[in-house]
């Protein structure tokens, strides 16, 4: 299963998203269902390192967006995965 924190980040590149809609969008795009406790912890991991910000909300389900940094971040990550993609299928392909 990837990294929690690169899938919250992949979420929320195309806009801002609370948590439930981040748990059902990377559900969809990635298969993989996040537990309530492993998303919020990647959402802490990435706001302490200013990947992402909360948002002020007038509703208790509080939204987050993407950062400049967190774009960043993003970008290099889908570099070095493209990387090894593609490494492992040329690998795989026979002689």
């Amino acid at each position: 299963m990837p990294d929690p924190t690169l899938l919250v980040l992949a979420s929320l590149a195309d806009g801002e998203k609370h948590g439930y809609a981040m748990m059902e969008d990377i559900q969809r795009f990635a298969g993989a269902r996040l537990g309530p406790g492993t998303l919020y912890g990647a959402i802490a991991r990435l706001e302490e390192r200013g990947w992402i910000r909360g948002l002020e909300s007038d509703d208790r389900r509080r939204p987050y967006a993407i950062t400049g940094a967190g774009k960043r971040h993003l970008e290099e990550q889908l570099e070095t995965l493209d990387q090894v993609v593609k490494t492992a299928m040329r690998r795989l392909r026979p002689a």
